[in-house]
């Protein structure tokens, strides 16, 4: 199916660029979320008389996210778990761990723009982390997963 993007899509295209998607994913994800719309005549006509407004739109988003990214970059962020002896967690820290410790300190982001390279944390230490803002905008973590103490 082809589609028109609506925003700047990673591995697919800029805004406007007209794509061969699969129709379970134009159909299922990216017409639903408003990323892209199929590419008919009075759609392609609809988008090149608000190109402008479309692209004014996507540089507010990009600037926004640099905002935010330069606030949060080299942030460290603490989270307690309970651990063994040996430092291994029970349980593990998590995507959606990471956006609660986030959230506490006053920065909101989603559970899908962490990225972490070695997944689930497992044991105590430090681990480096992504929070992806944009398409564009990558901002560089650090959490600090401490073993809570028994009294």
């Amino acid at each position: 199916m082809q589609v028109i993007l609506m925003e700047k899509m990673v591995n697919l295209g800029q805004l406007g660029d007209i794509v061969n998607v699969k129709n379970g994913y134009a159909r299922n994800f990216l017409i639903p979320q408003g990323k892209a719309k199929r590419a008919t005549d009075a759609n392609k006509a609809e988008f090149e008389a608000r190109r402008l407004e479309l692209e004014a739109a996507e540089q507010a988003k990009l600037a926004e996210a640099q905002v935010r990214a330069e606030k949060i970059n080299g942030l460290i962020v603490q989270i307690m778990q309970k651990a063994g002896v040996d430092g291994k967690l029970f349980g593990s820290v998590t995507n959606a761990d990471i956006v609660a410790a986030l959230a506490q300190q006053g920065f909101s982001v989603e559970k899908s723009q962490v990225r972490m390279s070695a997944g689930h944390i497992k044991q105590i230490g430090d681990y480096p982390a992504i929070i992806a803002l944009h398409t564009d905008v990558m901002a560089n973590i650090t959490i600090s997963v401490l073993g809570e103490q028994k009294p």
